[in-house]
């Protein structure tokens, strides 16, 4: 029984990438810059999911323009995992855009 849960377990894993959710916000994905991340939090819900527990604030950047990041993580399989799905949680990450010398002077 062990050896058919372990391939299970390890595939499970590896397939988290697959559930990402990035939302762009304004104009990201116009603006020009390297992307860094602005703010890190997790949500989290019970009962399967059904109901959340208090609401995730994640700082945004005064301008508006950044990607929204929700993803299911190896962290997050985990927790759902060993609780049975009971618990769920969602890590939700804030990329925002440095700007560059020329359109910090000239805003268009």
């Amino acid at each position: 029984m062990k050896k058919k849960i372990i391939p299970f377990l390890i595939v499970a894993l590896m397939l988290t990438s697959c559930m990402t959710t990035k939302t762009n916000v304004g104009a990201f994905r116009e603006n020009e810059g390297s992307i860094y991340t602005y703010a890190k939090g997790k949500q989290v819900w019970i009962f399967w999911g059904l109901l959340p527990v208090g609401r995730t604030k994640v700082n945004t950047p005064g301008d508006g323009d950044c990607q929204v990041v929700t993803r299911f993580n190896v962290a997050d399989v985990l927790v759902n995992f060993f609780t049975g799905g009971f618990v769920k949680t969602y890590t939700i990450k804030v990329n925002a855009k440095k700007k560059t010398q020329t359109q910090q002077s000239n805003p268009s």
